[in-house]
């Protein structure tokens, strides 16, 4: 089986996840998701910085499914800075079979897609300022910006065209 690499990246609050779980649900049975937030919260507890634990484990997870699972779909904000090399690596070890996202939007639209979502209650406007990192482009070949006039619905139908066409 020839596995192919989604990555979807953006800043907090700009519908990743959402994006990542209607695409693993699209995707069907067998579709890995490694969610940044699930390895780096919830299982091990750290917190977002240079050589964080989370980094390391986030790739081990995605290379257990190359050639076990047709897609393996890794997002979260994933700093260039912090994360860069595991992604690049992570992107020759599949091959180039890759496709790569990026939600490249405003910090009020932003602002507007958190306040829709069930993670309002978790933290606010401040937050996400103080987190706010625009234009953090990998700049791999092929890398899709998804901007501000893109509804969810939009960009799940790009992905499914492009992983599918």
């Amino acid at each position: 089986m020839e596995s192919k690499l989604i990555i979807i990246r953006g800043n907090s609050g700009s519908g990743k996840t959402t994006t990542a779980k209607s695409l693993q649900n699209h995707l069907g049975p067998g579709t890995l998701l490694v969610s940044q937030d699930v390895v780096r919260r919830e299982m091990l507890k750290v917190h977002d910085r240079e050589g964080n634990l989370s980094i390391e484990l986030i790739r081990q997870i995605a290379e257990y499914g190359k050639d076990k699972c047709e897609f393996v779909i890794v997002e979260g904000i994933l700093y260039k800075h912090y994360y860069g090399e595991m992604l690049n690596s992570l992107i020759q070890f599949f091959n180039e079979r890759i496709y790569t996202y990026y939600f490249d939007l405003s910090f009020e639209e932003t602002v507007i897609r958190h306040n829709s979502s069930s993670k309002k209650m978790e933290f606010g406007e401040d937050s996400l300022r103080a987190w706010w990192n625009p234009k953090d482009y990998l700049g791999v070949e092929g890398e899709v910006l998804l901007t501000n006039d893109m509804s969810q619905n939009e960009v799940l139908k790009l992905m499914l065209h492009q992983l599918q066409g």
